[in-house]
């Protein structure tokens, strides 16, 4: 295999900055403003807001809370009624120090454009990152930004990716293809999996046994059982244009974000019913839930708001505002810093 280096570009501070206080942080991608903002979860203030590339759409971050990696796609306004979307296709990573909440870094993905969907590894010495044009995952080492490995989806617009809990697999979602794939990171294999139309949401449950994905344009759910990697249900959304899907933390429910609906739904994950509606913003996409799993933040892209979730109560308990066009989050959790 040929590895590719990347270009890793340091941004210099005119002067140092100092350590921030450490607590747990919500970061929230605004695409129009080409930000992500770093949000208090404890009274969902925006502590800083962070240049980054153009129209940022997902981010990941380090299991220690240290480091985001934001991808920058460059499409922004993608679903304002009666406007064009804007696109410039991105190229490049930003990486964040949320310890000194400043950019430390851009990596820059030489011959791969608009990176979307990405994931930190456990060991945090590597992330995989999905390319849609190149119809590609990569997988890139963090110290160096070499990209050490890749592989060739061959699907339309491979978008969002998951890696199962052993880090063995990779599966991503192909919005055009309708679609799943699986990659063998040990053995390279891809392979397909059809799941419905526009297939988008992505994620794994916490015990790695399921991938459920949501079918924006079939309006449904599937799931599939990662032994086989087979299809083993097809589940209604309960509204349209699912577009992502997120497990609660131990694994009992998963939360789905209808776009066009302005909904919500819960599921239970063992028996695949669909237990709460829940009245959010304009077009829902991200979500994020605590990792005590006791709430969950919804960006509502067309209204510029974050909805906040008490999912106990399976009600909205209030909204709070970030910037333009809200869409992928994280969640920051860090350890108190060391007196």
């Amino acid at each position: 295999m040929r590895f590719v280096p990347a270009t890793t570009v340091v941004l210099a501070l005119a002067t140092p900055v100092a350590a921030a206080p450490r607590g747990d942080l919500l970061v929230v991608l605004n695409k129009s403003d080409h930000e992500a903002a770093l949000v208090d979860p404890a009274t969902l203030k925006v502590v800083k807001k962070l240049k980054t590339g153009k129209g940022p759409h997902e981010v990941a971050i380090s299991p220690d809370g240290r480091w985001a990696f934001v991808t920058n796609y460059g499409a922004f306004g993608l679903f304002k009624p009666g406007e064009p979307p804007q696109r410039e296709p991105g190229n490049s990573i930003t990486v964040i120090d949320l310890d000194r909440q400043a950019v430390a870094r851009t990596i820059a993905l030489e011959g791969y454009s608009m990176p979307h969907g990405i994931q930190v590894s456990r060991d945090a010495k590597r992330f995989w990152v999905t390319c849609e044009e190149n119809k590609t995952v990569l997988e890139v080492e963090i110290a160096t930004g070499t990209i050490t490995s890749k592989w060739v989806t061959g699907a339309d617009v491979s978008h969002m990716l998951v890696a199962t809990p052993d880090e063995k697999k990779l599966y991503v979602a192909n919005i055009r293809s309708g679609s799943v794939t699986v990659i063998d990171r040990a053995s390279g294999a891809v392979r397909a999996i059809p799941t419905g139309d526009g297939a988008e949401g992505i994620d794994i449950a916490p015990d790695g046994r399921e991938v459920w994905i949501a079918n924006r344009g079939a309006n449904t759910v599937s799931v599939i059982d990662v032994v086989t990697d087979s299809v083993v249900a097809n589940l209604e959304s309960g509204g349209a244009f699912p577009i992502r899907a997120q497990f609660t933390p131990d694994g009992r429910e998963v939360l789905v974000s209808n776009a066009r609906s302005n909904k919500v739904m819960v599921f239970d994950a063992a028996t695949r019913t669909r237990v709460a509606d829940i009245e959010v913003g304009a077009m829902p996409i991200g979500i994020e839930i605590t990792p005590d799993g006791s709430r969950a933040y919804i960006a509502n892209t067309n209204d510029s708001k974050v909805t906040v979730i008490d999912i106990a109560k399976r009600e909205a308990t209030g909204t709070f505002v970030t910037g333009k066009e809200p869409d992928g989050m994280g969640w920051a959790k860090r350890a108190p810093a060391k007196p």
